[in-house]
């Protein structure tokens, strides 16, 4: 039941997404203020590299079987993009959906950004809900070490956690 509901969230998602992309580009023809527009640009491209990085970091580093598509891991990715952001490919459609909102500057394209990125955050529910099924506990404190998206506080707490030393154990029976 509950694959067939993630199903059907990809199936509506993607076509809102193509829909909002679409009116941005070809109907309204990004008429929008600049300066908004070059932050849509900049969104967009933190967006493709969100969405395209997991592709060979999945495929070199989870273990997934020879001639399966790289989302068939058989080990959790916890380093690199996955250090810093769980669900680095949803993260990348919602970012997709900002800059399209932010390109385009029309009621119709920011209410299905919003409707898809809605759409796209019950979608990574599953998938976490799905991860923890897969993975067990290993996922759990996966959960608690890295955001679901925010890459920001994802990022700062990589960073913090890569300048902390860890904290030596002082050898048992000395005072």
């Amino acid at each position: 039941m509950k694959k067939a509901i993630r199903f059907g969230l990809i199936h509506i998602t993607w076509p809102i997404i193509i829909a909002q992309y679409i009116l941005a580009f070809f109907v309204y023809k990004l008429p929008g203020w600049l300066p908004l527009q070059i932050i849509g640009w900049g969104i967009w491209l933190l967006s493709a590299i969100f969405g395209i990085a997991p592709i060979f970091i999945l495929g070199r580093r989870g273990g997934v079987p020879k001639g399966k598509s790289y989302v068939a891991t058989t080990r959790l990715v916890d380093t690199s993009l996955y250090a810093v952001v769980r669900h680095p490919q949803y993260l990348a459609g919602i970012l997709f959906c900002v800059s399209m909102m932010l390109l385009a500057q029309q009621g119709v394209v920011i209410l299905l950004g919003l409707i898809a990125s809605i759409l796209l955050y019950f979608d990574i529910q599953s998938a976490d809900r799905e991860g923890v099924g897969k993975f067990g506990e290993e996922y759990r404190s996966y959960m608690r070490r890295v955001p679901q998206l925010n890459f920001i506080l994802g990022a700062l707490r990589l960073f913090r956690d890569q300048r902390t030393p860890e904290k030596e154990e002082p050898p048992s029976g000395s005072s």
